[in-house]
């Protein structure tokens, strides 16, 4: 239980937990469970939206208040990993850029354009909303365990993200994401298909990083976590008009 509260602390706004305690290499575990937490508030308010607004200013209200919930940390991540990784840049040089807090014209339009696809998915989402707007948000947390897992950490001097690589990564910390999934699979065709394409958007995000930079950091596990949501809220409102 502190760890799972440290989690929900270390990830959103929420004043949950003591404030002094935090040990990164064991709350990894409960990521996906605290991404449930924000899964779970969403989906709550999502209903109340839906009974004061039409379907499209309930997407965005929800988009705005994921921002809100997690204090824009992943978006911050996404922003300095677009400046740094577009183009053809080295490896260090690249790495320079990320660390520099100033936002470039890339940043801006890779957050702009993931924000606008989160709320197309919202908007779209009509068969087993509240189990998508519940689930998907563990998801996309649950994509930091395998970075940690997968790539080594890009800034061995330090970093944001240097606690979390000091050991090995096993895969006993991926058995909270079993929750996720099995809650998936309550939505038929589309929580298998939802399952394949987190799969698969997974496999193109490691393999991008490791041919880009061979490593990972704390801004671009924070690109994953809101590219990976992205995707899964567009995936689930396939077939939302059949």
């Amino acid at each position: 239980m502190k760890h799972f509260l440290s989690a929900i602390r270390f990830l959103t706004i929420l004043p949950i937990g003591t404030s002094g305690e935090f040990q990164p290499r064991s709350m990894i575990a409960c990521f996906p469970l605290a991404g449930l937490v924000i899964g779970m508030l969403l989906a709550l308010s999502d209903i109340l939206f839906s009974r004061l607004w039409p379907n499209s200013i309930s997407a965005l209200l929800d988009v705005v208040l994921l921002v809100v919930l997690t204090g824009a940390f992943h978006i911050d991540g996404l922003g300095d990993s677009a400046d740094g990784l577009y183009g053809y840049r080295s490896r260090v040089k690249a790495l320079a850029i990320m660390k520099d807090s100033r936002i470039g014209a890339m940043a801006l339009s890779a957050i702009v354009c993931t924000l606008a696809v989160k709320w197309a998915g919202l908007a779209g989402i009509v068969e087993d909303r509240f189990i998508f707007l519940l689930i998907i948000p563990a998801y996309a947390r649950t994509t930091t365990l395998f970075g940690f897992y997968f790539l080594p950490y890009g800034r061995p001097n330090g970093g944001t993200g240097h606690a979390f690589f000091k050991d090995p990564v096993t895969l006993k910390a991926f058995r909270y994401f079993t929750l996720p999934v099995i809650l998936s699979l309550f939505s038929g065709w589309r929580g298998i298909l939802l399952n394949l394409i987190f799969g698969f958007t997974l496999i193109l995000i490691l393999g991008y990083y490791r041919k880009k930079m061979g490593c990972i950091t704390g801004d671009m596990l924070g690109a994953m976590v809101e590219i990976m949501e992205a995707v899964l809220f567009l995936a689930a409102s396939i077939g939302g008009n059949l």
